[in-house]
This record gives C-alpha cells, sequence and structure tokens, in this order.
C-alpha cells in the first residue's frame, strides 16, 4: 500500500484553519499539543497521528474524509457528500435558491 500524502493532509489542514481565522496557537490549545506540533504537521515535518488528526477534523468542524480526499480512488464522491452534508443542514428556502444556482451553472 501507498503511504499517506502527508504533505497535502498538513496543507488541507492549514488551508481550514486559517479560514476558519484560527491561529496554531487557537488550534493547539483545542486540541491540547504545543503550537510546534501544529505547525510540523501543517509543514510536513511529523506525520500526524489517527487520534490527533479526529481531533484536529472535531475542532475544525471537518471530516476526515475531506482531508484524505486524495487518498480515494473516486474523490469525486467525497466531494459530493460534503456537499450534501453542508445541504442538509440549510434551510428549505436556501436549498431551493442552492438548487437555481446550480442548474445555471
Amino acid at each position: 500500500m501507498q503511504e499517506l500524502d502527508f504533505s497535502f493532509i498538513g496543507q488541507r489542514i492549514k488551508e481550514v484553519r486559517t479560514s476558519r481565522k484560527l491561529t496554531q496557537e487557537n488550534l493547539a490549545g483545542i486540541t491540547g499539543v504545543n503550537v510546534s506540533h501544529i505547525s510540523n504537521i501543517e509543514t510536513n515535518k511529523v506525520k500526524v497521528s489517527l487520534t490527533l488528526l479526529v481531533q484536529i477534523c472535531n475542532a475544525l468542524d471537518i471530516t476526515l474524509d475531506y482531508l484524505l480526499e486524495n487518498e480515494y480512488h473516486n474523490p469525486t464522491s467525497i466531494i459530493e457528500k460534503e456537499l450534501l452534508n453542508v445541504i442538509k443542514t440549510m434551510k428549505k428556502e436556501k436549498q431551493e435558491t442552492l438548487l437555481r444556482i446550480a442548474k445555471v451553472l
């Protein structure tokens, strides 16, 4: 089996963390690790453990699938699942609006 792309995982964590306006310090505090460990994960200097990866996903409110989408043979299915999860949380009016927009695209 081929090794996971920890570089991609770290980049994705950083991307989501910054989009959520969280610092490495914030994420470290939430997950109970030191800031340098978060930095090392994001820069691929260390491999993140499964336990910490789950904690990071919970802290960032994302799924493991989202972080590992490049590891699947069919990554589009992961994106589709993420879209469905977002849509499920929307009110009906917003769902209808999104459907109209999607049809235009």
